[in-house]
């Protein structure tokens, strides 16, 4: 039992940073340009794009796993673009989501993600260098499963709007524990030069011409 619950933590420590470190820089942005016209193109995407149209930023995850028989470990690169005052959006700071829980899971499930922010104190809160889902009493953080229609009421007032569409095993994705932390050493390669998150995001410092047809994507559905 004790080789057994060794292994187990061993297991939880490991699969976040695999499953974050997985995508190159560009990759991971043609990954989440194609995950977003998925969800969108998705029967929730109506749904989905009434939020989009009003949010002040979005964060994409195309590649969530989760995954193992005694532990489950939930981790992947996500993008961060804020609107502008144009109307368009900006560059994409790079985050990494990771967490890890103890639970019998049995199978393997992939997920693509978005979290639509939806006022200034919720993207205050995630352009922190690491934001802890749950942590903050003071936002509030609506999911959107399955069930969208039924889900609508309970998201007018969040700051910040979850949705996932998965493939599996398991029933959803919950954020709850999960951290979602900035990537700078990443930004500053795709980028060139050292910026955080708030200085893409915000400040609109740091261009690179590969992430435009995520740009547009975004422009194109969320105005």
């Amino acid at each position: 039992m004790k080789r057994l619950l060794l292994a187990a933590s061993f297991l939880a420590a490991s699969l976040v940073p695999a499953a974050a470190v997985a995508d190159s820089p560009q990759h991971l942005v043609d990954s989440a340009t194609l995950s977003l016209q998925d969800i969108m193109d998705s029967s929730a995407g109506p749904q989905v794009g009434t939020y989009l149209r009003q949010a002040r930023a979005v964060v994409v995850c195309p590649n969530i796993f989760r995954g193992g028989f005694f532990v489950g470990g939930e981790g992947g690169g996500c993008l961060m673009l804020a609107r502008t005052s144009s109307g368009g959006w900006s560059n994409p700071a790079f985050y990494t989501l990771g967490s890890a829980s103890f639970g019998l899971q049995i199978g393997v499930q992939s997920a693509e993600g978005m979290m639509l922010v939806m006022t200034s104190g919720g993207l205050n809160a995630l352009l922190n260098s690491q934001f802890k889902f749950g942590a903050d009493a003071g936002l509030t953080v609506a999911t959107l499963g399955a069930g969208v229609n039924g889900s609508m009421s309970t998201a007018l007032d969040a700051d910040i709007i979850t949705f996932s569409k998965t493939q599996g095993l398991y029933g959803g994705v919950s954020l709850g524990g999960s951290i979602l932390s900035n990537d700078s050493g990443t930004e500053q390669g795709y980028y060139g030069t050292a910026l955080d998150a708030r200085q893409i995001v915000i400040d609109l410092n740091g261009s690179n011409p590969g992430a435009n047809p995520l740009r547009q994507t975004l422009t194109h559905f969320g105005g």
